[in-house]
């Protein structure tokens, strides 16, 4: 039996691959192609067609069913593609029985509007945990703990791909990690579209703080807990005393900034200044002096100037930021950004290229500042992670998920070298 899911985009995207992969050999399917689409940008819609043709191209009798938050947003240009057998929306995708449903239907020949099953997002109030029997053999495992966005920045096309946002409850999270405590995952990482929302769909109201605190106090197995991306806008005060005392909540966060300019964050519709930013980053910074900073940041939104880019350029050195995700914007079809006044592409594309240069310049800072040091590493196969995120390149081999204490005697650019 061949089966293959192909994930497109974000960490959540990654962690829904698993459970699919479960529901689809379950259902009994010998040749399949899942492709987990993202929608963030037009290249990666881009993509997700590109890979489609090549695939059925080397393996012409796979059946091929797309997903993810492209199949919502794009469902009928996937479903006019011959390759394409079904489409279905995220609203769907982690129901068993949807993934059975696609394999009785498959003895019926259907036309391009029949291959397609989406909707109901909207009226989605809840999300469900969804346990993966595979992670049992990995180093980390991520857990969705939120799903959905009910902020409307002005270039994003993801809340009409996930829906409202919506929160699974602290209780089912905590006995959720503690069974992947007990089948000894090295690291669990919490995740979500918009994470720092998690809580607030929810009776009370808790915060994202809360859920951190509860799940270290009541897993006290768990080695190491991580935050996948975050809104600096929304943590509450729980988060950063747990930021500050907790030794098993790793001290790196990446964070949804997107711009370092005013005027252009007040037109992405963003609910942060630039001074909020360099504030949250310095407070934190006091809290957990080596914590290392993560960012989204967006190149060339429409109207921004050069003195604009600069503002965002440089608040990679005022934030001390580590870990860039660059973004060439890409306008986004129904969100107000696409009505804007465009950038040139071609000052878009060098914009991109300076601000990926700035990080890589700010990751071999880093790397260099980590050499001498001692660092807890998570063994991922030939490679780990420190506390920090940095990849490590073992100097020997030892079993995925071991945590071990290693010296830092090295960089190669990309990676720590250890002895």
């Amino acid at each position: 039996m061949s089966i293959d899911v192909v994930t497109f985009g974000c960490r959540l995207n990654a962690a829904e691959s698993d459970v699919m992969r479960r529901h689809v050999e379950a259902a009994g399917f010998d040749d399949m192609i899942v492709i987990n689409s993202c929608a963030v940008t037009a290249e990666a819609v881009a993509q997700a067609r590109q890979t489609i043709r090549r695939l059925k191209r080397t393996r012409p009798a796979a059946r091929i069913v797309v997903t993810g938050c492209a199949a919502e947003t794009e469902a009928q240009m996937f479903a006019a593609m011959p390759e394409v057998d079904r489409v279905l929306g995220n609203g769907h995708k982690m129901a068993a029985q949807s993934w059975t449903g696609v394999r009785q239907s498959f003895d019926f020949g259907v036309g391009a509007d029949e291959k397609i099953k989406i909707g109901g997002l909207g009226m989605m109030r809840e999300t469900a945990l969804h346990l993966d029997d595979g992670f049992a053999a990995r180093p980390r495992a991520f857990v969705q703990v939120q799903n959905g966005c009910d902020h409307r920045c002005t270039f994003c096309i993801i809340p009409y791909g996930r829906g409202p946002s919506r929160s699974v409850p602290a209780g089912e999270v905590v006995a959720h990690v503690r069974r992947l405590a007990a089948r000894d995952i090295g690291e669990v990482v919490l995740t979500g579209v918009d994470l720092t929302a998690w809580g607030h769909d929810l009776p009370g109201q808790p915060r994202l703080g809360v859920l951190v605190r509860a799940i270290l106090r009541h897993v006290p197995e768990l080695k190491r807990l991580r935050l996948s991306s975050i809104d600096p806008a929304e943590i509450d005060a729980d988060l950063f005393a747990a930021i500050g005392e907790e030794a098993r909540l790793m001290p790196h966060l990446h964070l949804s900034l997107q711009a370092g300019d005013d005027l252009i964050l007040k037109r992405m519709k963003r609910r942060h200044s630039r001074a909020d930013a360099i504030r949250f980053c310095d407070e934190v910074r006091r809290l957990r002096p080596d914590v290392v900073f993560g960012a989204d940041l967006i190149a060339g939104f429409p109207t921004e100037s050069d003195a604009a880019f600069r503002n965002t350029l440089s608040l990679v050195d005022d934030c001390d930021l580590t870990f860039l995700h660059v973004f060439p914007f890409s306008a986004r079809e129904r969100t107000p950004a696409a009505r804007m006044p465009k950038v040139r592409g071609e000052t878009v594309k060098e914009r991109a290229g300076r601000l990926r240069e700035k990080g890589e310049i700010a990751l071999r800072r880093h790397l260099a500042s980590e050499i001498g040091r001692r660092r807890r590493v998570l063994v991922e196969g030939a490679n780990g992670r420190t506390e920090h995120y940095a990849r490590v390149r073992l100097a020997r081999a030892a079993a995925p998920g071991a945590i071990l204490d290693l010296r830092i005697v090295g960089h190669d650019g990309h990676r720590l070298l250890a002895a």
